[in-house]
């Protein structure tokens, strides 16, 4: 395997041609190559036994902390002769030792190791401290000296208020870590720290499933376990003093408890999440539901996702998620018939076939036809994971009508769920006015990318159904982006960017999609594309890398993004000249960040053998994450698109709005 893409890459990075903007060296050239592949070797090293990808989920801080809590809530409820207290002991005080291991020098804690410390994740921690028997003096007195530098004191009125202002009117977040502090003793007596926890209106959950969206709950459509849970035990300590609304509440208890077990997953844990699964554990136990059995599954998913250094991360995987990204990754070096075997790639398609939901999803009561982010029975079904695997169905493509039946059902899928405003949501059509349930733009533009890729193949009324859509997705896009040319992205950020926003990824994967639609674009279009492309080589930093914004520090993630991108709007077909372009000078811009960008990978990964990540990765309303893979897949993506621009480019360059003086 190794020799072929070897032989294929030699074949394809020949000297710098004269037409070229910028000739590469020959040390320029083999740097590329040796890269591209150690960085490919490296990748497909990273499959495991089933011949696909499952990656690593960052340790996190916020994770471990809320998992403590409630493994301890539960162990304070068992019989001391029980052999299981002295279990959850042990994984309690792991994980306090691990988190006072990880304690940033400051006093408080971010998601990650690698990430600057927060209001949320740090009083939360401090939730976990207040459960230790073990001393953890000196790590309590540093958090509690930054938790008072931050929210001026420890006070409970104080503390509330600076952790709602982290979130807004989003309730997803700060109504759990309040209850986990009130729960723990740290918001003082349960009198005041009761009346600081707001009501979450669990008894709506009680109400028909098709009801939901028009109610406009507090919490993001895929928080309801916790929406119940922590409902209940607010409930259960501070009913209302309307009678009539008590009545209701206690009335629907059950019921809701029932729903709360009807959508818990096999494995126990809500959308894998180690953080949600802990709230609704903790929420029942301080609700005295001791006896509910959605504690001990919720219980057996902590106990089982523990990881050996005391640790829980953000979820259990992504396995479906980077097996797609990688799977694209390397599409982009060579095909996929050069790379893997075709025991492979048979491999590789029938677990991708394997994953998509063939019934209507308990939890969100999403259609069948989806995908979700990992294999495993607490994911849900996706409008990021779906047009991921669709794009890697294409590469995988073997033209079987299993595949295409899979193709098709996953297209209507993404169909039926585009917003009345032409953007794709995550999870729900039309569900709240919360950030993370509306129209975004980087999975707006991913679903483009995948309609591009199958519309030939599909069936006459299904191209058509897809054009009517394409149409309404761009216009979306358009309507979405910012003054200065940038999009946002949803489920990506970056911790040292204004308001913690990623706009290098949003803009990349937007340029991505944009540039397969240019031959058939408007001027309006091309327009756009044009602004997008300006701030994007305006957002390079003087190393040739990328952050997640103007003046970020570079990353190996952030770079290969935006290289990748930049490398598609020149490999793109265009159409007729503008005078925006100025002759060939942005092409030529475009050409020396690319070799800039290329440039900083080479260095930052040590020649595609050191891969080191960053915490981009948004989850659960400002939940950091890193994956070890993204900056590994990245790399593959970027640099395998560079070699194959450079192997394309036989004629001058050509962008959108310039002419084409010979064929490609």
């Amino acid at each position: 395997m190794t020799e072929t893409f070897e032989t294929h890459v030699s074949s394809i990075s020949e000297p710098g041609r004269a037409d070229d903007v910028r000739c590469p060296t020959a040390k320029d050239v083999s740097a590329l190559e040796s890269s591209l592949q150690n960085a490919v070797a490296a990748l497909l090293d990273q499959r495991n036994e089933d011949g696909h990808w499952r990656g690593q989920l960052s340790s996190s801080a916020l994770s471990t902390a809320t998992a403590v809590c409630a493994l301890s809530a539960v162990r304070n409820t068992q019989d001391d002769t029980q052999q299981a207290p002295d279990e959850l002991e042990h994984l309690c005080e792991n994980g306090l030792n691990w988190l006072v291991e990880h304690q940033n020098s400051d006093g408080g804690w971010g998601d990650t190791v690698l990430s600057k410390s927060n209001i949320s994740t740090t009083a939360l921690c401090w939730a976990a401290l207040s459960t230790g028997r073990s001393a953890h003096d000196d790590a309590i007195r540093r958090c509690e000296h930054w938790l008072t530098e931050r929210a001026g004191s420890l006070e409970p009125d104080a503390m509330a208020e600076a952790i709602r202002k982290r979130y807004g009117k989003d309730k997803t977040f700060s109504v759990p870590i309040l209850t986990a502090l009130a729960l723990t003793g740290r918001l003082g007596s349960p009198e005041t720290a009761w009346k600081i926890v707001p009501q979450l209106p669990f008894e709506l959950a009680a109400c028909p499933h098709s009801w939901w969206a028009a109610l406009q709950l507090p919490v993001v459509s895929y928080a309801l376990p916790a929406l119940i849970a922590i409902g209940q035990v607010r409930h259960h300590h501070r009913p209302s003093r309307n009678p009539l609304l008590r009545a209701l509440r206690s009335a629907v208890s059950n019921r809701t408890l029932r729903l709360l077990g009807d959508i818990q997953p096999t494995s126990g844990g809500y959308l894998e999440a180690t953080p949600l699964t802990s709230f609704v554990v903790l929420s029942l136990v301080g609700a005295g539901l001791t006896q509910n059995e959605v504690i001990s599954k919720g219980v057996e998913f902590l106990v089982e996702s523990a990881r050996e250094d005391g640790s829980w991360a953000i979820d259990s995987d992504l396995a479906t998620w980077v097996t797609t990204l990688s799977v694209r990754a390397l599409s982009e070096v060579n095909s996929p018939t050069r790379i893997f075997s075709d025991e492979e790639i048979g491999r590789l398609r029938e677990w991708l076939i394997g994953q998509q939901y063939q019934t209507i999803h308990p939890y969100t009561h999403a259609a069948p036809g989806g995908w979700a982010w990992t294999n495993l029975p607490g994911g849900v079904p996706d409008a990021d994971d779906t047009p991921g695997v669709l794009l890697a169905l294409r590469s995988l493509d073997d033209g079987s009508p299993r595949v295409r039946m899979a193709v098709a059902n996953g297209i209507g899928w993404l169909l039926d769920l585009q917003n009345r405003d032409g953007g794709i949501p995550t999870f729900c059509r039309g569900w709240g006015a919360l950030p993370f349930d509306q129209s975004s733009a980087d999975l707006t533009a991913h679903c483009l990318r995948a309609w591009r890729a199958w519309e030939e193949q599909v069936s006459p009324d299904l191209r058509q159904l897809i054009e009517m859509a394409r149409t309404k997705a761009i216009r979306f896009l358009m309507s979405q982006q910012h003054h200065d040319g940038s999009w946002t992205p949803l489920w990506f950020g970056n911790q040292h960017a204004a308001d913690d926003v990623n706009p290098t990824y949003g803009t990349s994967r937007v340029l991505m999609a944009l540039a397969g639609e240019v031959a058939d674009a408007s001027a309006l279009l091309n327009d756009s594309l044009m602004r997008a492309a300006e701030w994007m080589l305006s957002a390079q930093n003087s190393d040739g890398g990328w952050g997640g914004a103007s003046e970020c520090p570079s990353s190996i993630e952030e770079t290969a993004l935006a290289t990748e991108a930049l490398a598609a709007i020149l490999r793109s077909d265009g159409v007729e000249a503008s005078e925006a372009l100025h002759g060939n000078e942005m092409a030529s811009r475009i050409e020396q960040a690319i070799s800039g960008g290329v440039s900083f990978l080479v260095q930052a990964t040590q020649n595609g053998r050191e891969f080191p990540p960053t915490p981009i990765g948004f989850y659960f309303a400002k939940l950091w994450y890193y994956e070890t893979l993204y900056p590994l897949i990245d790399t593959v993506g970027a640099l395998g698109s560079a070699i194959s621009l450079r192997h394309e480019r036989h004629a001058p360059t050509r962008f959108p709005h310039q002419p084409s003086t010979s064929p490609r």
